[in-house]
Order: structure tokens, then C-alpha cells, then sequence
């Protein structure tokens, strides 16, 4: 553990230097590397607060990756700022504290952790967010968030007093006797449901990506939702007896929420508030999986964790690469880009291939195996499943030929050129998400 950390939080103080955003670079790729030899073990214990399972060792592993990624999209922001330093600390400190959060072994240091990393993404939005809404858009953050998390920590405290202990390992837990057992539990997963989010609580999300900087969006849409589904599959662990008898007041509503974050999606005219709201139809899925209980759904859930990571930071930073070009975000007035970037079309078109869970995207096997627990549990499901899927498709096959055909705007400059940095981050998104079908073990070992 201490490998990965120490180096980590080092880094700020080597961005300090002339080629200080190189060399992070170079650290966090092998920082990356060492925590995939994590992948293949089973649980492992670093000390008695922090421990590695299958679970989160590949979430360890993908927020090294997006925090390297969002280094080198951030380029022409660390470029043009006074304070890359302060940018460099606040991303480093996000990460660290989002590792601990994938590392911790008892219920109340997880919480902790899940509540201290909305304080650097507020600090990336208010700070480096473009428009005077930023304040509004860090506000609502605040707001879904941590009051959506109050009842967690009070339904930890009730844990402890049933159980004498908070450990993440000793499964099951007695869930506690105060309240009734479903509306413990609903309070309890609320936390979770807000941070992913599913639709009914979303209202922050689209908010936070069209003002936050292209770092904040790639951490969010990245790994900061992947606490959600990360938090919710570890008490689903704990406390499967319980889940078990709401399967079938949660399944319906989340599988509803998918398909109204999906028909909100075909109206966005912001290229990024649909790709944020693709994220709500996404989560809206995962949830429903890990709701029922079903290992099979559990592992794809994970998988699609992992997928929607690399593809969804991979659309944010495309989308910013875009805005360079264009200085604008309408999908109105972004248009025929093939005929001006045909490099950076292929790059959209490969990231929306593994949106819409085409093959031979991770994408497409973790929206099968969730989809094949969700039917073992509800086969009344099926039509509604057909129509996410179908929609998935509409909205980012809309996304990519409104954006990429058509005439290119007069405004726009026809000798602009893409950073190669900035290409590079994008193409180092893709290569994972197509790549990892032919392992798909190593992304979901876990619940078997």
C-alpha cells in the first residue's frame, strides 16, 4: 500500500519542477502497472484498516489511470494557469483519498473517506470551472451529497451496536434491531444512490460536468460515481438477506429511471449535460443489477463500472477537445468535425461504439451479464430492458453524427490542430476498453 501511496502524495512536490507534469505522468503509469499485480490476488491484508479484494483492487488500478488521463487532458488549462501547483495538489490529494476509500476495511473509515473526496472535486469545480454557475453547480454537489449521506453514518453507529464491530470482511452483518429492516436499509443505501446517481437524484450531476473543468468531469463521470456502485455492492455483501426482500421495489424503479435519463438524453443540445445524463441511464442499470442480489449480476456490475469509467471520461475529454476547436458546446453548432478532424472523428466514434455497448467493447459483456441477472429475477423486465438498450443506441448514435457530419460553422478556426497530448490521453481511454474482453476475468473476479 504504502508503494503507491508515498509516491503519490510526492508528486505534487515534484510538479513543482520545469517538467514536472511529465514526470507525474511517468510515475503514475508505473504507480498503475505495480497496482495490477493486486488484480490477481485474493484478499489481501496491507494492515488491520486497510485491505485489497477483487472488488476494489481494479477500481485501485482505474483511478491511477484516470487521475494519468486527466493530467494530460488538463494540458492547455496547467498551460495557461498561474496555480498548477495548487491544480497538481488537488487532483493528487483526490486520488489518494479515493484509494483509501477503495482500501478501507471498516465501515466508518469508508465513510470518511467517501465524504473527504467531495472536497477537492468542489475545490477543481469552483476553481477551475468555467462559468459564474460553478458556484451553484458545487452547491448542489453539497447538497445531494451530504445529506443523502447523514443517515449513513447514523445507520453505521446502529451497525456497531448490533454487531460490536465494523468490519467490511465479516459478512453477514446483523443489520440493527431499531428500526424495520427495509426502511433501515433504504436510508442506509440512499448515501449510495445519490453519488452514482439514479435517476430521482441526479439533479447534481449534469450540473457538475458542464461547469467543471475537463479534470473535474473526467473524475466524476471516471471513478466518483464508482463510489456509489463501489459503497452499494459492499453492504449488498453484508446484508444480502435483506436486499433480497426489496429486490422487487428497487428493480422496477431503477430500470424506469434508466429509461427517463435516456429520453432526457435524445433532447440535450450540450454535448456535455447528455453524456452526463448517459451516465444517470447507465448507473440506473448497474443499480437495478446489484439490487438483485445475483452474483452473475454483481460481477456486471463491476465490469461496467470499469467500462463506463474509461468510456464516459473518454467521451468527457473528446468533448473538451471539441470545445477547444469550436468554443462552444452546443451540438447546433458543432458540427461536420469529420471534414476538419477525421483523427479526432475516429476517437468519437470508437468512444460511442463503447457507449452504446457495441462489440468488442467490456461495455457489451457487462450490459449482458447485468442484464441476464436482472431477467433471472424479473422477467417482467425484459421489454424495458430492450427499450434502455435500444435508447442507449438512439442518443449516442445522435451524439456522434450531429456532432461529426454536417457543414463545419463559419466561426470555426479550419487550421486549428489538436493537441497530440491531448490524443494520446483519449487514445489511451480506448485501448483499455476494447482490450480487456480478451481478459474479462481481471475486472470480474469478485462474488464468484
Amino acid at each position: 500500500m504504502l508503494k503507491i501511496i508515498l509516491p503519490l502524495i510526492s508528486l505534487a512536490l515534484i510538479s513543482k519542477m520545469n517538467s514536472g507534469k511529465f514526470n507525474t505522468q511517468i510515475v503514475l503509469a508505473l504507480l498503475t502497472l505495480l497496482s495490477m499485480q493486486m488484480m490477481t490476488k485474493p484478499v489481501h491484508m496491507f494492515n488491520a484498516a486497510m485491505f485489497s479484494d477483487p472488488l476494489s483492487a481494479p477500481l485501485v488500478t482505474l483511478s491511477l489511470w484516470i487521475t494519468m488521463l486527466m493530467i494530460m487532458a488538463s494540458f492547455k488549462l496547467i498551460q495557461n494557469s498561474n496555480s498548477k501547483f495548487t491544480f497538481m495538489t488537488t487532483v493528487l490529494s483526490l486520488c489518494t483519498i479515493l484509494l483509501l476509500t477503495f482500501w478501507a476495511s471498516s465501515f466508518l473509515s469508508f465513510y470518511l473517506f467517501f465524504e473527504a473526496s467531495l472536497i477537492p472535486t468542489a475545490i477543481l469545480i469552483l476553481v477551475w470551472g468555467y462559468q459564474p454557475e460553478r458556484l451553484q453547480a458545487s452547491f448542489y454537489l453539497m447538497l445531494y451529497t451530504v445529506f443523502a449521506s447523514l443517515p449513513l453514518l447514523l445507520s453505521i453507529m446502529l451497525i456497531k451496536t448490533s454487531n460490536n464491530h465494523l468490519s467490511l470482511l465479516a459478512a453477514p452483518m446483523q443489520p440493527p434491531s431499531i428500526l424495520t429492516y427495509e426502511l433501515w436499509w433504504v436510508i442506509t443505501i440512499l448515501a449510495f444512490m445519490a453519488k452514482m446517481p439514479i435517476y430521482g437524484v441526479h439533479l447534481w450531476l449534469p450540473k457538475a460536468h458542464v461547469e467543471a473543468p475537463v479534470s473535474g468531469s473526467m473524475v466524476l463521470a471516471g471513478i466518483l460515481l464508482k463510489l456509489g456502485g463501489y459503497g452499494l455492492l459492499r453492504f449488498s455483501y453484508s446484508f444480502q438477506h435483506i436486499n433480497m426482500k426489496l429486490t422487487h421495489l428497487f428493480l422496477p424503479m431503477t430500470l424506469l429511471g434508466a429509461f427517463m435519463a435516456s429520453v432526457i438524453c435524445i433532447r440535450q443540445s450540450d454535448l456535455k449535460s447528455l453524456i452526463a445524463y448517459s451516465s444517470v441511464s447507465h448507473m440506473g442499470l448497474m443499480t437495478a443489477g446489484i439490487m438483485t442480489n445475483n452474483s452473475w449480476a454483481w460481477q456486471g456490475a463491476l465490469m461496467m463500472m470499469i467500462a463506463h469509467g474509461l468510456s464516459s471520461s473518454g467521451l468527457f475529454a473528446v468533448a473538451n477537445m471539441t470545445y477547444e476547436a469550436t468554443h462552444t458546446r452546443s451540438i447546433f453548432l458543432t458540427k461536420g468535425m469529420l471534414n476538419i478532424f477525421p483523427s479526432m472523428t475516429m476517437l468519437w466514434f470508437l468512444l460511442s461504439a463503447a457507449n452504446m455497448a457495441a462489440p468488442p467493447s467490456i461495455n457489451l459483456m457487462s450490459e449482458i451479464m447485468l442484464m441476464t441477472g436482472i431477467l433471472n429475477i424479473s422477467l417482467v423486465s425484459a421489454p424495458l430492458l430492450i427499450i434502455i438498450a435500444f435508447m442507449g443506441g438512439a442518443y449516442t448514435l445522435h451524439l456522434y453524427t450531429a456532432s461529426q457530419h454536417g457543414n463545419p460553422p463559419s466561426f470555426m478556426n479550419p487550421m486549428y490542430q489538436p493537441i497530440p497530448r491531448n490524443t494520446h490521453a483519449i487514445f489511451l481511454h480506448v485501448l483499455p476498453v476494447f482490450m480487456l474482453i480478451l481478459c474479462p476475468e481481471t475486472v470480474s473476479n469478485w462474488a464468484t
